[in-house]
């Protein structure tokens, strides 16, 4: 048996996932969770030696036999996260992730400084929003001092690990372009914003080469096999953020399929074969992992409200599909801006969660659980209402992402965006992804044979798939209508 491995570094956990390509068949998915440490001023951070604990205990979960059959590694990783090191390699700081708020004051700043919010769209292709990359770096050399003078390289989580894995530093033009820093339409680093993040210091000499198209980065570490059990000198491939390894897992690598990741976070997504500026900045102009480019809209807040209200009302999740399905599409006019961890789109990163519309007829646990799963959804309606907007074909959506899993859910998405949906067997999303990606670089894919390689791998569940129901959406356009109205009513306290 011959495997391929791939890993995805979220926010609440990492996970190996061993997909044996002959027997089209994972063989082996574990993970291993990971801590979060979050404050009242907005900071959301882990420790890089996290990652690396997770990855062993991972790993070590598997049947030794089948960590020895991997024949090539993927890795895929949360977007944003800024790890700086030092030049021995050694990690300087607390990595700030993609969900870190704390550095609004930062983006201002450089925002400012390049000349304001539409030169940065116009010139490199995104404004500076607080999630990204860009902030954090001007957030560290403002308060981390003599430690800043030693920052070397700047990597993002996903590169962490390939350095780990190979000793290699690099990055991708897919991952690389959630920096803020990336020039989209070129694939090239942007000299004037990162003069923009320190005027005082040439960040260029601490960006590793850019990788522009997948392929081979390094071998595996000696060091590292002999911890894991994984074989010295496997090839090891680009990877990429999380959303493009799932788009690579869902098969989103040409027109018309759009992806609805539904984790911690939301992202909506398609594939391009030219750049695609939003001259509103709502979605993301970023580039593909395979050559192309993938517009993205993102959102904080997805199955976070649907825990959170959990939570709020003691609600097992054994109970949640039962209890949900007791509530009316609309939720009897009870409306839930989700946005627990402020939010990116819209740009609100000093958001709260809000509940209206309660009264003492609709006031009842399976209305504001209901109206939870609705809020996260016409959230991520509004990114695909945007991309069509801006001429980019949606015909078919793919959901994936722990919200996936609610039968419930899954219909209402359908109806919400008046959309077929589509599930697939292999839900494993960025992982699987990062595995095929590994697999395409075995099998020396060229960016246009990686979608037939990708189409012949992935099937459709059909018995999970849906449609939406007429009268569905007509009730679920009017709720979305009153959705829009609380939030332009509410955006002004925040």
């Amino acid at each position: 048996m011959k495997t391929v491995l791939g890993l995805d570094l979220g926010t609440q956990s990492l996970k190996a996932l061993f997909y044996d390509f002959s027997r089209r068949e994972i063989v082996a998915c574990e993970s291993a969770a990971l801590q979060l440490y979050q404050n009242d001023d907005g900071a959301a951070e882990q420790q890089a030696q996290w990652w690396l604990d997770a990855l062993h205990q991972a790993l070590a979960k598997v049947d030794p036999g089948i960590v020895a059959s991997a024949v090539a590694i993927g890795v895929s990783g949360q977007q944003h996260g800024f790890v700086p090191l030092g030049k021995n390699g050694e990690v300087l700081a607390p990595v700030k992730l993609w969900c870190d708020t704390s550095t609004i004051t930062e983006c201002e700043d450089i925002t400012a400084a390049y000349g304001g919010a539409q030169q940065c769209i116009d010139e490199v292709g995104n404004p500076i929003l607080v999630g990204y990359t860009a902030s954090k770096i001007r957030h560290f050399a403002s308060r981390a001092g003599a430690l800043y003078d030693r920052l070397d390289c700047i990597l993002l989580p996903h590169d962490y690990l390939n350095f780990y894995l190979t000793g290699e530093r690099c990055m991708e033009a897919g991952d690389a372009s959630g920096t803020g820093f990336l020039d989209i339409r070129n694939r090239c680093w942007s000299g004037r914003m990162l003069q923009a993040i320190d005027p005082h210091r040439d960040l260029g000499s601490c960006l590793p080469p850019l990788r522009e198209q997948p392929g081979v980065i390094g071998s595996l570490r000696p060091e590292v096999a002999q911890r894991t059990g994984l074989t010295a000198g496997m090839p090891v491939s680009t990877g990429g953020g999380d959303n493009m390894m799932g788009a690579i897992g869902t098969g989103n690598l040409s027109p018309g399929r759009v992806t609805m990741s539904m984790g911690t976070s939301g992202t909506v997504y398609a594939y391009s074969d030219k750049p695609v500026i939003d001259p509103d900045g709502e979605i993301a102009a970023f580039c593909s992992s395979t050559g192309g480019w993938l517009p993205l809209l993102c959102t904080m807040n997805c199955t976070v409200a649907t825990e959170q209200a959990r939570r709020l009302l003691g609600t097992e999740l054994s109970d949640f599909e039962t209890l949900v399905g007791r509530s009316p599409m609309g939720a009897e006019g009870v409306i839930t801006l989700p946005f627990y961890n402020g939010e990116r789109t819209p740009n609100l990163p000093r958001a709260k969660g809000c509940v209206i519309g309660l009264d003492s007829r609709n006031a009842r646990p399976e209305n504001l659980l209901r109206s939870a799963l609705e809020g996260a959804t016409f959230a991520l309606r509004y990114g695909l209402d945007r991309m069509r907007a801006l001429g980019i074909d949606a015909s078919e959506l793919v959901l994936t992402g722990g919200g996936a899993k609610s039968a419930t859910w899954r219909q209402a998405v359908a109806d919400i965006c008046a959309i077929p949906v589509t599930i697939l067997r292999q839900d494993e999303g960025a992982a699987f992804g990062a595995a095929l990606q590994a697999l395409g670089m075995l099998e020396s894919c060229a960016t246009a044979e990686l979608q037939h390689l990708v189409n012949d791998h992935l099937t459709k569940d059909e018995a999970l798939c849906c449609t939406p129901d007429t009268a569905a959406v007509r009730i679920y356009d009017e709720a979305y209508g009153r959705y829009q109205r609380a939030l332009g009513a509410l955006t002004a306290i925040f």
